[in-house]
């Protein structure tokens, strides 16, 4: 079963921060490491160690480069530059100075050959995510937090999302801290991720760009794009980095706590800027609990519970299916999306399909001012709401989705293949025993149908006798 995670963003949240806290929740450090070894990056490495937040012990994680791309800030630079004046990152971030207590032995990383002054785009990003040594569950996150930040730097630049570059001084560490991010919660086995809120700062930073106001373009427009809670804050300074944003807007899989849980265990992530406020981000794994829920919803859960676990028996008896369509609940996902052509509304459809979605639909609607519009819905496992969302906001106009939790009742269900006199098809098999139903698939007879001539409807029709004469 997959773990609750609650992030508490009451001083903000940046990429090293969020893998501070996952690595005091548990993560396996050497697992980290090891994915961190298998980049295409060149010229860093990594410290973790205990520090002093307003006095509250804390995790540190350190991405140190290389003399020749060191920066003042490691903090999503690459975004927007170096943070000095009010916002100058705590003891200037100067690496190996008395103070900075780190208890383990570093760590460096990166392939030879490649160079350090190298200003990457999305397409090198990519390449560097397929290539790293990591599961496909953390390699789908790490490349949804990518895609928000893209789109995010390309609105606020008016550039199509394959022209922006990530500056070359951010960009190695902005690498580490989102692949980190990624593998730690994969690693954690956390499945939902609960952010009530961001607490951010006010006043204006000083970057590439020259100075801006607090929050920056790219935060704001993730916020917007992505429906975030933002709170603006009396603290002067830039407590949400647009890698924070973007992590949030990728993983986040709710907004609201539950009435009452239990804190199974905390982690704390320390940032590296002093501000008035304490620069921590605390991580909690919780539960619901069980204990104050209706006795009438205990029972009805465990009810479908059961019914569904006999389900499950019955198909693995049968040798034939993925025992997760037999999910007590599944996730239905919303959105209106109006200015996109059929053509783009196609490619979405298919990309979702790849992306796991259980289904895709479209339904005609009219929005205010009696603009026609589309309702995307996706129904799709809790699992790959991250993915599902960072692939619409990213494809389409959407600027919110709305995520349904909903309870199903599924009928047993197996594949099997049958002859027909043109060829093997392969077909569902549906319902309770005796009263099964059979489905052939639409790939599989469309093949034969291809490379014979034979009618679509003739073809199905001999699959279903032949499924029939099987049951």
């Amino acid at each position: 079963m997959g773990k609750s995670l609650y992030l508490e963003c009451y001083s903000g949240i940046s990429g090293d921060m969020t893998v501070a806290a996952l690595l005091d929740l548990g993560a396996d450090q050497k697992v980290l490491e090891e994915v961190l070894k298998s980049l295409f990056v060149q010229g860093f490495e990594i410290k973790v160690s205990r520090v002093k937040k307003s006095g509250i012990d804390a995790c540190d994680f350190d991405v140190i480069l290389d003399k020749e791309i060191d920066g003042h800030d490691h903090d999503m630079e690459y975004l927007h530059g170096h943070v000095h004046g009010s916002a100058e990152p705590e003891a200037s971030h100067t690496h190996g100075a008395a103070g900075h207590s780190h208890d383990e032995a570093s760590h460096t990383h990166g392939a030879a050959g490649h160079s350090h002054h190298h200003h990457r785009g999305m397409n090198e990003i990519r390449q560097i995510i397929d290539g790293a040594k990591m599961t496909d569950t953390a390699r789908k996150t790490a490349l949804a937090i990518f895609e928000i930040l893209a789109k995010a730097e390309a609105k606020a630049h008016n550039v199509p999302v394959e022209e922006v570059h990530f500056h070359e001084v951010g960009a190695v560490d902005s690498i580490v801290d989102i692949l980190s991010v990624a593998v730690c919660l994969d690693n954690l086995g956390i499945t939902e991720v609960i952010v009530p809120v961001l607490y951010e700062g006010t006043g204006t930073i000083r970057c590439q760009h020259g100075i801006l106001p607090v929050p920056v373009p790219a935060v704001t427009n993730i916020v917007q794009q992505c429906g975030l809670d933002l709170k603006i804050t009396q603290v002067q300074g830039e407590l949400v980095t647009p890698t924070g944003a973007a992590i949030v807007a990728a993983v986040r899989t709710s907004n609201k706590l539950p009435e009452n849980f239990v804190i199974e265990k905390t982690g704390i992530g320390a940032g590296k800027r002093t501000y008035d406020c304490p620069g921590i981000l605390r991580a909690m794994l919780i539960h619901a609990e069980k204990g104050r829920v209706p006795e009438e919803e205990n029972q009805k859960n465990e009810s479908l519970s059961k019914k569904n676990a006999e389900a499950t028996s019955l198909e693995n008896a049968a040798g034939t299916t993925d025992s997760t369509d037999f999910a007590d609940y599944i996730y239905k996902l919303e959105t209106n999306i109006d200015d996109c052509s059929g053509e783009v509304l196609g490619f979405v459809m298919e990309k979702l399909f790849e992306a796991g979605a259980r289904d895709v639909h479209y339904t005609p609607v009219y929005m205010k001012k009696n603009r026609p519009a589309w309702l995307l819905t996706v129904i799709c496992r809790e699992e790959d709401i991250p993915g599902m969302e960072a692939l619409i906001f990213a494809e389409t106009t959407s600027i919110g989705i709305r995520r349904i939790k909903m309870e199903r009742t599924i009928l047993p269900r197996k594949k099997i293949k049958v002859m027909i006199p043109f060829g093997e098809v392969e077909v569902k098999i549906c319902g309770p025993q005796g009263a099964e139903k059979c489905y052939p698939e639409y790939e599989s007879l469309a093949k034969i149908c291809r490379k014979t001539g034979i009618s679509y409807g003739e073809a199905y029709q001999m699959a279903v006798e032949a499924g029939k004469n099987l049951e």
